[in-house]
């Protein structure tokens, strides 16, 4: 998942992002409601938004994009845990609400629940197939033999089964793998798409020549 982590703590922000990525996510991560204002209209799975921002209120921010339209999944983080600001936080177009402190395990399960969530509970599974994928779990098994993926692999799988039937760019994948705040080497992306083919069946990605890759629709 591509994932924009709004937090002012140094000290939990770069914790977060660093154990996110470590989970094969791509996070963006800015400590101000300004900063964030860079990467409108940016692919992002989810949002992890603070609630008290040095600039402003992190609630209110997310009011303002579900108003634009912006239904991406978000998680409130906070240290606010009276009842009368759960239900504020999840009214307001929170999809979930995490009380500070919290272990980051937590959080990608709560991450994994929002996932399950916003397939509609099964269709967390989609087949194509001999292949099918679980995003909940994150792993994916072929003839129902589990496929050895490493984080990089399935951040690139996910990316594409997210956006099943549709032409993504390799410019865009590559941000939704990695975010701004990394590169990869100039082939890496072919690489890691060849390594998908090999463990998954060449079927499964196509190259849509001088636009991107796609996967099809699930079964």
């Amino acid at each position: 998942m591509r994932l924009l982590l709004i937090e002012d703590d140094d000290i939990l922000g770069e914790g977060l992002r660093d154990y996110l990525r470590a989970e094969g996510h791509g996070v963006d991560w800015c400590r101000r409601l300004a900063d964030a204002a860079a990467y409108r209209g940016e692919p992002y799975d989810g949002l992890l938004v603070d609630w008290q921002l040095p600039d402003g209120s992190g609630l209110d921010w997310l009011r303002e994009q579900r108003h634009r339209g912006d239904t991406t999944p978000a998680l409130m983080l906070t240290a606010r845990d009276r009842l009368s600001d759960r239900i504020q936080g999840l009214d307001s177009g929170a999809d979930d609400y995490l009380v500070k402190p919290f272990a980051p395990e937590e959080l990608a399960a709560r991450l994994r629940a929002i996932t399950r969530r916003v397939s509609g509970g099964t269709a967390a599974r989609r087949r194509f197939g001999e292949v099918e994928i679980d995003l909940a779990a994150r792993s994916a098994t072929v003839g129902g033999v589990p496929a050895d993926l490493t984080a990089r692999e399935w951040a690139v799988l996910e990316a594409l089964v997210l956006r099943a039937g549709r032409i993504v760019a390799k410019t865009d994948l590559e941000r939704l793998v990695l975010g701004f705040e990394s590169e990869l080497a100039s082939n890496a992306l072919e690489v890691h798409v060849s390594a998908l083919r090999r463990k998954l069946g060449r079927e499964l990605i196509d190259t849509v020549r001088g636009l991107g890759y796609r996967v099809g629709v699930p079964q």
